[in-house]
């Protein structure tokens, strides 16, 4: 089935391009239109006057540049954005003020009042964190926005006289535009001029069937070309067109149209409520009930003391190592990066997110023609079938069918090709009617007047135009399980433009094309497998023809092709079926639509790979859409990635990229939400116990950076190949909240045991809970850290190493106010610790039985669901 025009992008004007080769048949007047072509022979002039045949476009000048000048001065321009990315300032607005910022701006403010400075450290922090931010985002549009430029839709305008390409931001008012086969409509206008034009609104109105157009019709945009070709007058461009604030409003660059970033920016609300109780909680504690400590006045450093001072000291303490600061930063470096990274492999993420979701992608639905197999064929053979009589031979009226198709599809192109390499010219007949391909008849079709008498011809597919159980249909079917593409040529009885068309048809010959499987599709396909990724093969083509390239490449299920004709009405039936098939022929737009909605509804996340515009529907349907880079304008607009060098085995990249991207950041967020909780633990039951909060900020700092901080920014940008799944929150929270439950009863109880019963701790208590919380805190690390590697090791070695200096170097106990001095209270923070590890060690390993015990009975439910639909009920 063709899937895709076969049209350049730079020519100045299509026309002569689509012959591909063959010398272009006679014109004359369409149906209705009694105009004359521009050029060649006027083939009005030999056919009958009361039956005047199709001809080209009209002669028409279209705007001038006079005009067009005049037009772009009183800014009657297409003024859509390129791409709705983020302006600069919006990028430096998005990581300046943010609430995280806002928070940590709030506490820097108290210290900055009753100092000392080290307590202010964990604002240098956020600053940082805010500037790599923004760079890593600047770099992400840069990659963007270059890669836009070069996927840019360029419609075709008449200006002058002549057809030229144009940016769709260069279209002027009253623009005469040039569309074919795939083209998507990008403003609204009037139709002058139809080939047979059929337009898809589904995406407007959610109208299925294509419309056929007349002069004088309305189109829209955000609509697209199915079949034919057309001109229109545009009258309506930029923001008062149809879809153009529905397009710009969906294309908008976005964070947080993800469960990641939605479960994030959830937890985020969580614990801002509970910073207000926890920090009365504490400031009431310090003041009223004994549990504050008074500096020395060099300690303070020459600033504000006294017992509110030390309570406000302890309260932003406790509250910076409640805020997960870096987590908002991580997520969005990964993405950038993500983005980054894809970009240097030609693909073009339109929306960010569908990075996220091709991490979470269990089912890929993919096309042959353009994706599995190259995109170009090439004609093999013509068999003749001996149905012509004394008429012209297949070859000639082949040539005769390349030579009048307004519009080249890939097989039209290879006839083309191939007739003209083999010294068939096309014959010289007149064109009375033309029915251009479409993905819904699948087939297409031309009446010429040859020697005087009007004959019909049809080309599509075998199992279409005959039944099946003709002989014709039965080799066409033997010759596709072999891998070919193969059509049928038919005389038709009724003139291919009446409604009965083509009527009864008598089979001439079978058109054999060939067509090479890519030499990467075959290991995609192995990785998908080894990943658990089903991968079926969607395609118009017949079924035989469709299982014979699976079994070429080793996909499992395509001995056993499926008719997309033979599959139920039934929606849920048809989920069933799709589920537990692998290679589907003769799929219709529509039922590709159905196919990938019905999975979806089982519970699958489908990403769907198409180039054609017979793929528009299943790509939006999807829930990641990946267009290539030379298909229809109209996939590539409705595609959340866009392969630029049409590489399918770039996929694989894609989906490791996300997989990255996802299992990374959810790493990080145990690692935030286990300090966060820790936190909440520890402020509680220190201000329940009315003591000393045990920490400065200056405390926190050190912990966060050691334990959280600078490892999270390895982790977030690691290798990772975990498979993500659903349930961000819930994974995380059962992760964070016993360890952090744990690490938080052991910093108390190391402060209590060597507190001693005072109220007021000294810089060897607190050093003894630093110590307690920070080898607690380093073995969750390396619980999540797995599987380990050599520069994980090293890391954690480091950051120990980190550690250590600061406790032991005179100028990090003056620093940090550190005191190792007391050997009992250093053992009593280690022994408490290794308590704690014993206990998150032990919690893990249940939790992790119970996940997969639970997991296995999923798994045994859902299998038995699936033998019990697949066994009818008994009559």
């Amino acid at each position: 089935m063709p899937e895709q025009p076969d049209r350049p992008e730079d020519g100045a004007d299509s026309t002569a391009d689509r012959a591909q080769g063959v010398s272009p048949s006679v014109t004359g007047p369409l149906p209705g239109n009694g105009s004359t072509g521009s050029s060649g022979r006027s083939a009005a002039a030999e056919a009958p006057a009361e039956r005047p045949g199709p001809q080209g476009p009209p002669n028409e000048p279209g705007l001038t540049r006079g005009e067009v000048a005049e037009r772009v001065a009183a800014g009657r321009t297409n003024d859509v954005p390129v791409r709705a990315s983020r302006t600069v300032a919006q990028i430096i607005r998005g990581n300046v003020f943010t609430r995280i910022n806002a928070m940590i701006a709030v506490l820097f403010s108290i210290i900055a009042v009753i100092g000392p400075v080290q307590d202010g450290l964990f604002a240098m922090v956020i600053l940082i964190n805010t500037l790599i931010g923004i760079v890593q985002e600047l770099r992400a549009k840069r990659t963007l926005d270059k890669l836009a430029i070069v996927n840019a839709t360029r419609p075709r305008v008449v200006r002058d006289g002549s057809t030229t390409r144009v940016t769709a931001q260069e279209i002027v008012l009253d623009e005469v535009l040039d569309v074919g086969v795939g083209d998507q409509i990008v403003v609204d206008g009037t139709v002058t001029w139809v080939g047979g034009l059929e337009v898809d609104e589904s995406l407007l109105t959610g109208e299925a069937d294509p419309v056929v157009k007349q002069p004088g019709d309305t189109v829209m945009s955000g609509s697209f070309v199915v079949a034919g070709t057309g001109r229109f007058r545009a009258t309506k461009v930029g923001r008062h067109a149809y879809a153009a604030r529905l397009a710009e409003e969906a294309s908008r660059f976005s964070l947080v149209r993800s469960e990641l970033r939605s479960g994030i920016n959830r937890i985020l609300t969580w614990i801002t409520f509970a910073l207000f109780p926890i920090g009365a909680l504490l400031v009431y504690s310090q003041l009223f009930m004994g549990g504050h400590v008074t500096l020395e006045e060099p300690t303070a450093g020459g600033q504000i003391s006294g017992p509110l001072a030390d309570a406000l000291r302890g309260m932003v303490a406790a509250l910076v190592s409640m805020i997960p600061e870096g987590l908002i930063l991580l997520t969005s470096i990964a993405f950038a990066v993500g983005v980054i990274r894809l970009g240097r492999h030609r693909c073009l993420v339109q929306e960010l997110p569908a990075i996220e979701g091709l991490a979470r992608v269990d089912v890929v639905c993919t096309d042959k023609t353009g994706t599995l197999t190259e995109a170009g064929m090439r004609l093999t053979e013509v068999r003749d079938l001996g149905g012509y009589g004394a008429g012209p031979p297949p070859s000639r009226v082949l040539a005769a069918l390349a030579a009048s198709d307004p519009d080249h599809n890939p097989s039209m192109a290879a006839i083309g090709r191939g007739c003209g390499a083999g010294g068939r010219s096309a014959p010289d007949w007149p064109v009375t009617a033309l029915a251009p391909f479409s993905s819904a008849r699948k087939w297409s079709g031309a009446s010429f007047l040859a020697s005087g008498v009007e004959e019909h011809w049809a080309l599509g597919a075998a199992d279409v135009l005959v039944p099946s159980g003709d002989p014709a249909a039965a080799e066409a079917a033997r010759l596709g399980a072999q891998g070919h593409r193969v059509l049928l040529l038919a005389r038709a009885s009724a003139r291919v433009d009446a409604e009965e068309a083509p009527g009864t048809v008598a089979p001439v010959a079978l058109v054999v094309l060939d067509q090479r499987v890519r030499e990467d599709a075959g290991p995609t396909l192995d990785y998908f497998g080894d990943q658990g990724v089903d991968v079926k093969v969607i395609s118009g083509d017949h079924a035989a023809s469709v299982g014979a390239v699976g079994r070429e490449l080793g996909l499992s299920g395509a001995e056993r092709p499926v008719d997309a004709r033979a599959l139920s009405e039934d929606g849920g039936e048809l989920a069933r079926e799709v589920e537990e098939g692998s290679a589907f022929g003769r799929v219709t737009p529509e039922r590709k639509r159905d196919m990938v909605r019905g999975l979806r509804g089982r519970g699958h996340t489908v990403a769907m790979t198409g180039d054609g515009v017979n793929d528009v529907l299943a790509l939006k349907e999807a829930d990641i859409g990946v267009a290539m880079g030379s298909g229809s304008p109209a996939s590539r607009s409705v595609a959340q990635l866009v392969l630029l060098d049409d590489r399918f085995a770039a996929l694989p990249r894609v989906v490791a990229e996300g997989r990255r991207v996802i299992g990374n950041i959810e790493r990080v967020a145990g690692l935030f939400l286990t300090k966060t909780v820790y936190t909440m633990t520890l402020a509680i039951i220190v201000g329940l116990l009315a003591v000393a909060y045990p920490f400065f900020p200056r405390h926190a700092t050190l912990i966060n950076a050691v334990t959280f901080g600078i490892p999270s920014f390895f982790l977030a940008l690691a290798p990772n190949t975990d498979i993500a799944r659903p349930g961000f929150v819930m994974r995380t929270l059962r992760l964070a909240v016993p360890s952090g439950m744990v690490a938080g009863f052991a910093a108390v109880t190391t402060y209590l045991l060597v507190l001693g019963g005072r109220t007021v701790p000294d810089p060897a208590d607190r050093t003894a809970v630093v110590i307690t919380l920070c080898a607690t805190t380093l073995w969750v690390l390396l619980l999540v850290a797995k599987p380990y590697v050599w520069w994980k090791v090293l890391l954690v070695g480091s950051m120990v190493g980190l550690l250590t200096l600061a406790m032991v170097t005179p100028l990090g106990q003056w620093f940090f106010d550190l005191d190792v001095s007391d050997p009992a209270k250093v053992l009593t923070g280690l022994a408490v610790a290794g308590a704690a590890i014993v206990a998150i060690t032990v919690i893990r390993v249940v939790d992790d039985r119970m996940i997969a015990r639970s997991e296995a009975r999923s798994a045994e439910e859902k299998a038995r669901k699936d033998s019990e639909e697949r066994t009818p009920e008994p009559v």
